[in-house]
């Protein structure tokens, strides 16, 4: 009968197979999704790009601040949605998402002239350079 016992014991517990050992610590300690959306930063001849994909975000759900040279992304959204059943609430979820992403400007930004826009779940943000700070095309230099 020992044997048995003994066997028992190794038999792999179906739960942590299923779900692995620290199933409960990763959900609610380290999830593997985030709450910040992705973002691409392209520097151009002109200007810099600032992409962040928020799927499900429409234009009035972001605010864009910029503070002592730092542009900060940011959005705050609530939704709440509620089912009743001969005038009794039987359901009702509700959904809050937030996020916010800041960016050191580089020097030679124009502030004054910062743009956004918003298309298909993506804000792009619009960083002109000043004209010093462009890109200039080389110059041929005579040598005397």
């Amino acid at each position: 009968m020992l044997p048995l016992i003994r066997q028992k014991r190794n038999v792999p517990n179906l739960f942590d197979d299923f779900f692995g050992r620290n199933f409960w610590n990763d959900v609610f300690e380290k999830p593997e999704w985030s709450s910040n959306p992705a973002v691409n930063v392209y520097e151009k001849k002109d200007d810099f790009e600032i992409e962040v994909a928020a799927p499900g975000l429409e234009k009035g759900d972001f605010h864009i601040d910029l503070k002592d040279n730092v542009l900060t992304v940011s959005s705050e959204k609530k939704e709440s949605k509620e089912e009743k059943e001969d005038g009794k609430v039987v359901f009702t979820e509700f959904n809050y998402s937030t996020f916010s992403r800041s960016f050191r400007l580089p020097e030679g930004i124009d502030a004054n002239n910062i743009k956004a826009t918003h298309k298909n779940g993506v804000l792009k943000v619009i960083l002109p350079k000043r004209e010093e700070y462009k890109q200039q095309a080389p110059r041929m230099i005579e040598i005397s």
